[in-house]
């Protein structure tokens, strides 16, 4: 079976996802767009011989409704024939492009592929495409009656569950803040952000990082689920769950090239890294956010890997408790985890994060010399997906 290796990998900085942000005026195609244009010069790749675009996006309606991936390949410049396919395991919508992007290739079913994710939540907020409707139907009612919760509730569950006080959430959500702005500060996402031109001129930086944020900021911020309509069913929660200690809103796209072992040689590509292993499962749609947790040991017993081995792991920032209870669960060090911040001071673009994660953990490997990375996404309905990294630029170290 070929070979499938990652040859490079590109990301927008984050703009906030609220009008006004430093993306909102670029429509979510071009701003895709511009991102495939940049793999490309950095790549050389001709785009003509790509065989698919795989593109995760979550909310595909309004600006988003019209496959975007085809549309960005259009005004990019792209040659007609490139196609592309939207792919939405809500927030894992962007790993499973990268999943589906290597398993073609080593199926033989591509050369040349790119898995990318975009999401413009300024412009197509989050839940637009629901509206007033019932996502579950009878069925799904009745077997979990009650009810399912939103995931803000989810997190507070999560948080109960683990025992994980306020404070300490909070001290999560500054410590994110303080790592992505010693990243920027460094230089350390220079390599893996690419300028976006926008009406007010080019966006060379992320938005969304708060060099300032402290616990004690933080503390101050009022829980944001406590007064829901869905409050009363839990009664003995303490409600710990603000802006502050969950992702924020963002706007975003990020892209990445895999090819064929063969390809890349021929076309005297150096490869990046390769996919050891990936997977996927699901678990207690109540609890939602604890999927990672058996993603990950199903990973590991796949992988042949153990956690000794994996030099950096990434797990989505979707809220604090996530993060948190998987690192309970693994005893994983915390200079391990999310090193370069996360989803909380970086956003979460929902269906460009498992893109942009795997772009910040492959630089993140290279610059220390580490050879395994692990990166798992929390995703709607419980579900999860998780793979390891390899570093084929290690130095020799």
């Amino acid at each position: 079976m070929p070979a499938a290796v990652l040859v490079d990998a590109v990301r927008s900085p984050m703009g906030r996802g609220k009008p006004g942000g430093a993306l909102s005026q670029v429509h979510p195609v071009d701003l895709l767009a511009q991102v495939l244009q940049a793999l490309v010069a950095r790549t050389g790749i001709d785009p003509g011989t790509i065989d698919d675009v795989l593109v995760g996006c979550v909310g595909q309606n309004g600006e988003q409704s019209a496959t975007p991936g085809r549309q960005a390949v259009l005004a990019a410049g792209w040659p007609e024939h490139v196609p592309s396919v939207t792919i939405e395991r809500k927030c894992g919508s962007g790993q499973q492009a990268l999943d589906f992007a290597v398993q073609g290739v080593v199926a033989g079913a591509y050369d040349i592929v790119v898995a990318a994710g975009v999401e413009s939540m300024s412009r197509v907020p989050m839940g637009s495409a629901r509206g007033d409707a019932d996502p579950y139907g009878p069925l799904v009612a009745r077997r979990y009656a009650p009810g399912l919760v939103p995931q803000g509730i989810s997190a507070e569950l999560v948080a109960h569950k683990w025992g994980i006080p306020r404070a300490r959430l909070d001290a999560y959500a500054a410590r994110s803040h303080r790592r992505a702005a010693a990243a920027a500060a460094d230089g350390s996402f220079d390599r893996e952000i690419v300028p976006i031109e926008t009406p007010a001129g080019p966006v060379r930086a992320d938005e969304s990082i708060r060099p300032g944020t402290t616990e004690e900021r933080l503390a101050a911020l009022p829980p944001a689920f406590a007064r829901s309509r869905h409050a009363a069913r839990f009664p003995d929660l303490d409600w710990k769950i603000t802006a502050g200690n969950a992702s924020q809103i963002t706007d975003g796209a990020a892209a990445i090239l895999v090819t064929s072992e063969d390809r890349a040689a021929a076309l005297g590509l150096t490869p990046r890294a390769r996919v050891v292993a990936s997977t996927v499962t699901a678990d207690d749609p109540l609890l939602m956010l604890t999927g990672p947790i058996p993603a990950t040991h199903k990973l590991l017993t796949r992988s042949g890997l153990r956690l000794d081995d994996i030099g950096a792991v990434e797990v989505n920032e979707a809220f604090a408790p996530v993060p948190l209870a998987w690192q309970a669960e693994f005893g994983v060090p915390d200079e391990v985890l999310n090193p370069r911040g996360g989803a909380i001071a970086l956003g979460h673009p929902l269906g460009a994060s498992g893109v942009r994660l795997t772009t910040t953990m492959l630089g993140f490997l290279e610059d220390t010399g580490r050879r395994y990375g692990l990166q798992t996404m929390c995703e709607a309905g419980g579900m999860a997906n998780a793979m390891v990294l390899e570093n084929l630029n290690r130095g020799g170290s």
